[in-house]
């Protein structure tokens, strides 16, 4: 998914609040489509992004902050939580009509919580790796990124929030994940 940004900042930060446009973006692509039955591959393509996405964060950058930040426990727990429910309602997402009401109304409570959970990483933990971490460690951590968000599943999994879950099951998801998308291509 991360190949969606043409020109991605190399500095792990940046990169993450690039996406953080990029989903708000998605978003706003999806539910103001002029032709309800045209949003989804729009959908499709911010499902896959928030799901790559989310897991990066939960596999790379939760980890660093938790052991190097003061309150890292809090700091991440609560991005934890945020995500959980995060997760919660795209899974429920994805089983309406993306023609119905019920859909949009869904889609805008998910845009909300996604967008107050990019503002709290912005503000409450990227501070701590700007202020933990040299321009090296800062590229590094992206490359890290940028690997998890190219193993990682391309749909929700509620409860699978931690670096250590995301390790274990992440591949066995992703691969189910990317097979079924795969054949929902092919099928239709």
């Amino acid at each position: 998914m991360t190949d969606m940004i043409i020109e991605s900042p190399d500095e792990v930060v940046a990169f993450l609040k690039a996406q953080h446009n990029l989903i708000e973006d998605m978003f706003d692509e999806v539910l103001f489509a002029s032709d309800p039955a045209a949003r989804g591959e729009p959908f499709t393509a911010l499902r896959q992004l928030l799901a790559v996405h989310e897991t990066a964060e939960e596999m790379v950058v939760h980890p660093r902050v938790r052991r190097d930040a003061d309150a890292g426990d809090a700091v991440v727990d609560a991005r934890l939580e945020e995500e959980h429910e995060a997760k919660q309602l795209l899974s429920k997402i994805e089983g309406l009509d993306i023609t119905s009401d019920e859909f949009i109304d869904e889609l805008a409570k998910l845009r909300e919580a996604v967008l107050d959970h990019a503002e709290n990483e912005e503000n409450n933990e990227f501070p701590y790796l700007e202020k933990v971490l040299d321009a090296d460690d800062l590229k590094h951590m992206t490359i890290a990124v940028k690997a998890a968000q190219a193993i990682a599943p391309t749909h929700p999994h509620p409860g699978v929030e931690s670096a250590k879950l995301n390790f274990a099951l992440g591949p066995f998801a992703s691969m189910l994940d990317r097979a079924r998308d795969a054949l929902r291509h092919v099928i239709g």
